[in-house]
């Protein structure tokens, strides 16, 4: 049998998620911690008190409590503890193993990874067709790339890096007019359409998603889909999509709670958009990046691109997400009619990161 896991301090944000990992796995588990009352002792099953890594008799009293509880292994996600027990442990409790690697490097990982992404999108630019490089905007530094990466990474959700590598060229690429996103969900693409939209003065962004559970339903191939979502709450998902884009607004970004079709009567009728939660947004009537998104059966992907695809400004861009889509080809089917039906009127169209990118004349 595994001898028990010693977390300490126990009370930490990390160590509450590592108890969570533990507890779900059956591992035995003791918290620990050096404060007088620490909320965190109600959430284990075993607990003891040791005093601070500083302290003189922490060695003793951490030796004395390996061999009363039998402890096998150390969890900590403290910098200095981890750096202490890493240096001592052996000399300490040499039968002990301290199971996680430097909190440090965990805690930078993401932003070093988000630093790399941006690296390589600027050493390896999109090689976007003739017809849609004119008058490209300058790139953006690194390090906005790098956070553009990294916060988005904090958002659930389906925008995978080479989408947004994609949607960055677009938008150096694009000229001033409202940024339209056609189902937002939990927030993602949202979340990068707005930060590219303000770093290249485009314009603002409009999300339109019903977050209706009725609305789920997508009638996809077998069936997958639609079994999952039955058991999903859109409405729990708007909460989240308002938690994630409330901090980044600013102004910037509203929503419209409806069916695409409705929303477009609503976006051709009203030019500012009022909601609850962001206030009052003025819109300009005319589409500059057209990302559709919504509802992916093919009567539905028809209707979104009917319903919009004519405020998309000359010079525009239309992304059609999921036009590769493993459980249907509603997205697929609604784009290829757009294209042999407006022909003339593209300039460009490439497929990256899941989705169709249009560029009109």
């Amino acid at each position: 049998m595994q001898k028990p896991i010693l977390i300490f301090p126990a009370g930490m944000p990390r160590s509450l998620e590592f108890l969570g990992q533990c507890l779900r796995e059956q591992l035995e588990v003791i918290g620990a911690s050096s404060l007088g009352h620490d909320p965190a002792r109600k959430h284990y099953p075993r607990w003891l008190a040791l005093p601070y890594v500083a302290d003189e008799s922490f060695d003793a009293a951490l030796q004395n409590a390996v061999r009363d509880f039998n402890i096998g292994g150390i969890y900590t996600p403290n910098h200095v503890v981890w750096g202490y027990l890493h240096r001592e442990l052996s000399r300490i409790a040499p039968d002990v193993e301290l199971i996680n690697p430097s909190p440090t490097n965990t805690e930078l990982e993401s932003y070093r990874a988000a630093k790399q992404l941006a690296s390589t999108l600027l050493n390896h630019p999109l090689p976007l067709p003739l017809a849609a490089v004119q008058s490209a905007k300058a790139n953006l530094s690194e390090v906005q790339i790098a956070a553009l990466f990294r916060h988005a990474e904090t958002i659930p959700g389906m925008c995978d890096h080479e989408k947004i590598r994609a949607l960055y060229e677009i938008c150096r690429h694009c000229g001033e007019g409202d940024v339209v996103e056609i189902g937002s969900w939990w927030g993602k693409s949202a979340f990068v359409l707005l930060g590219l939209a303000r770093s290249y003065g485009i314009g603002r962004v409009l999300c339109v998603d019903p977050w209706s559970d009725s609305d789920l339903v997508q009638n996809d191939a077998k069936g997958l889909v639609d079994i999952v979502s039955a058991h999903i709450s859109a409405n729990e998902a708007f909460q989240v999509f308002l938690m994630n884009l409330l901090p980044y607004s600013a102004g910037d970004l509203n929503y419209v709670r409806a069916p695409s079709t409705d929303g477009a009567a609503i976006y051709r009728q009203n030019s500012c958009i009022e909601s609850a939660d962001f206030g009052t947004t003025q819109y300009s009537g005319q589409i500059a990046l057209l990302h559709i998104d919504g509802n992916h059966s093919y009567e539905n992907a028809k209707a979104d691109v009917e319903a919009w695809v004519g405020n998309v400004i000359s010079g525009g861009w239309i992304v059609m997400d999921d036009y590769r889509w493993p459980y249907g080809d509603g997205p697929r089917r609604a784009a290829d009619e757009y294209l042999e039906t407006h022909a003339s009127d593209v300039s460009c169209a490439f497929f990256m990161g899941g989705a169709l990118f249009i560029r009109k004349h």
